[in-house]
């Protein structure tokens, strides 16, 4: 794509008044920083950032702007300084695509090299609330127990070293002991990952690295800090140079920084801060008291499916969420996953109709103009399956009930950590626990006997492991997926299993 000349460049606030999109009805240079938000990436930018462009055009206050920061990776903050941290948001729908220039962010540091001035935002009495989108692997925890794995490498790192910490746990406890002993309140810790209660988690993984450092901090943090519980909803793909391209079309202005996303989008929150909030539910969000059932219907309805889809066509080479849900043996798979397996495991969330809820996922999926890749969804599987699709398994075991869909899903991320798809593709694998599984089918004698060391993995299965009924499901699968393929394990599925 062509991007049109414009005189005036690259964006940023000098040449915002050229931007051919909807504008942020603020101006971007008077908004001072109230929230530090952990993980820099699309999402954030898409989401986030988007309810909260909102809530402050509603409010008129411009004190929550939002400072970014990246663990590892200088690349955001790079293509967000030159352009005063305003970029677009792409919006692509059936119908096409629109844009808008969201201002709300006010810095974009680099945790490695900007420590100082991090240090300094965490502990400004006008930072209240430390957001988080991490993903699952940042949060350094065992993701059957919830608990801080002290044996992780990276927070052997924090705990041995001096300087800036390099994991957002140690960031975060670093920054309220600091305050404590300065006499400033606390900020608000809010998770917006999608781990299940992640309020609680983020509480208990700050929480035991605070007592591996002092247990007296560790108890001011327990009884001092708020850690609300949400539940986030938008599809956001990778940013690749076709969207870069067709920002700068749109925007009439080099952007090097935009994100893409869906036009649907749901943020609950629980609704407990101790320093305060934005307006964020005059942008739409809903402030709940009890966050849980959204989240279990949403990790388990839509990232469980996203996880079934991602490992089931990877390994059949279909690359996106979009070709997945019309493909002839992934579509019909999913929709008898949901009315079957899921959604009995599922208490509805007050006034919502989850076959009706199945129905807009699908139609959501289905949008040809959000590029959802398979194979990134595929990664960290390992911190992922256990919300997703490990809990509807325990469930639907203790309810004696049939399993066999969400057994082909384990079997076909025990298949995909192979690295190899069914046509002998090779795959790139992305997992944290990665070794562990190349370890357990290097070492394996043949198919069944992979399954049982893999399964053994405690970190990813718990107990399920020592489950008979579990392992022989999977191995089952396994089997199946290794001398038939994916496509014919998925139709004769299909035309044999019976619901119960």
């Amino acid at each position: 794509m062509t991007v049109s000349p414009s005189p005036a460049g690259r964006l940023c606030r000098r040449s915002l008044s050229h931007a051919r999109v909807r504008l942020p009805r603020f101006d971007p240079a008077e908004v001072a920083a109230g929230i530090v938000h952990i993980g820099l990436g699309a999402f954030v930018r898409a989401h986030v950032a988007a309810f909260n462009d909102e809530a402050m055009e509603a409010t008129g206050d411009l004190s929550w702007g939002i400072a970014g920061v990246s663990l590892r990776s200088a690349e955001q903050k790079n293509r967000l300084v030159p352009q005063d941290c305003l970029y677009t948001a792409v919006e692509r729908g059936p119908d096409g695509a629109r844009a808008r220039i969201l201002g709300s962010l006010t810095a974009a540091l680099h945790a490695p090299g900007d420590g100082e001035a991090l240090a300094a935002a965490l502990a400004a009495p006008a930072t209240r609330i430390v957001s988080l989108t991490i993903t699952e692997k940042g949060y350094c925890h065992d993701p059957a127990s919830g608990r801080l794995r002290p044996d992780h490498p990276d927070i052997r790192a924090d705990l041995e070293r001096g300087g800036t910490p390099a994991t957002a746990p140690g960031l975060i406890v670093e920054a309220l002991a600091a305050r404590r002993s300065a006499g400033v309140a606390p900020f608000t810790v809010l998770c917006c990952d999608n781990l299940p209660s992640n309020g609680r988690v983020t509480r208990q993984v700050v929480s035991d690295y605070a007592a591996l450092k002092d247990d007296a901090l560790a108890a001011w943090i327990e009884a001092e800090v708020a850690f609300p519980s949400t539940m986030v909803d938008r599809i956001v793909p990778a940013v690749t140079d076709e969207v870069v391209a067709e920002a700068s079309e749109l925007v009439g202005l080099r952007d090097a920084a935009p994100v893409l996303h869906e036009p649907f989008r749901q943020w609950v929150i629980e609704d407990r801060f101790s320093a305060g909030r934005p307006r964020w539910d005059l942008a739409g969000a809903q402030m709940v008291s009890d966050v849980e059932p959204f989240e279990l219907m949403k990790l388990r309805m839509l990232n469980g499916t996203h996880s079934a889809m991602a490992y089931l066509g990877t390994l059949a080479g279909v690359e996106t969420v979009s070709a997945a849900i019309t493909d002839p043996d992934i579509g019909p798979f999913v929709d008898a996953l949901w009315r079957e397996e899921i959604i009995p495991t599922v208490p509805p969330p007050p006034g919502t109709d989850l076959p009706a809820y199945a129905r807009q996922l699908r139609q959501r999926y289905e949008n040809p103009g959000v590029r959802h890749l398979t194979a990134q969804i595929a990664m960290d599987g390992s911190q992922k399956l256990p919300q997703r699709i490990l809990a509807p398994v325990r469930d639907r075991l203790v309810a004696g009930k049939d399993f066999a869909r969400l057994a082909l899903i384990v079997a076909a991320f025990l298949r995909h950590a192979q690295g190899t798809a069914d046509d002998g593709r090779p795959l790139k694998i992305s997992d944290p626990f990665a070794p562990l599984l190349q370890a357990a089918a290097g070492r394996a004698v043949d198919g069944p006997d992979y399954v049982r060391q893999a399964t053994a993995i405690g970190p990813i299965f718990g107990d399920l492991g020592t489950a008979d009924a579990f392992v022989a499901a999977v191995t089952a699968a396994y089997l199946d997926m290794s001398t038939a393929g994916t496509g014919a394990t998925l139709r004769r599925l299909r035309d044999t299993v019976t619901p119960r």
